[in-house]
């Protein structure tokens, strides 16, 4: 569902934008990378951000494609809000801190408070963005899929 995918690119760069304004810019926890210098810490912030805005564009693009052609799903489109946000932050705390370790949440600090509450968000969100997918497909006329497809295809 188109939708969908919108709503998971904007959880994504939300969650990418919060991550980096509150955590790297206004409270200087960590860099996206911090194996290296502070330069280059904060060259790989400023990759970082853009990122995120490439996501958030991408995101709204679509949202916005998808309400002109009249087949936004608003249910669809939460539920892949939360994924986004959710499958961001699991990515980040588990593959980028723990498997990676090229940045952790804090330093100097007992991790396991902030890994745990990291974590718990994340999961809070996959599982209430399921839980919306659900009820967006429970709830839309089985038609309804199929129109966006095929409106879509169209556009190609």
């Amino acid at each position: 569902m188109r939708s969908a995918l919108s709503g998971v690119l904007t959880g994504i760069g939300t969650a990418a934008f919060i991550d980096e304004t509150v955590f790297h810019q206004l409270l200087h926890w960590h860099h996206f990378y911090d194996r290296s210098t502070t330069d280059a810490g904060l060259v790989s912030d400023g990759l970082f951000h853009a990122g995120s805005w490439l996501a958030m564009v991408a995101g709204l693009v679509l949202y916005a494609d998808v309400r002109r052609r009249g087949t936004l799903v608003p249910m669809a489109w939460w539920a892949g809000l939360c994924l986004g946000l959710g499958g961001f932050q699991l990515y980040d705390g588990t593959f980028q801190h723990k498997v990676l370790r090229i940045h952790q949440i804090r330093y100097g600090v007992d991790l396991a408070p902030y890994d745990w509450t990291w974590g718990g968000i994340a999961v809070l969100l996959l599982v209430a963005g399921v839980l919306l997918l659900l009820r967006a497909w429970r709830s839309t006329p089985r038609g309804a899929a199929a129109t966006e497809r095929q409106t879509a295809s169209r556009a190609r």
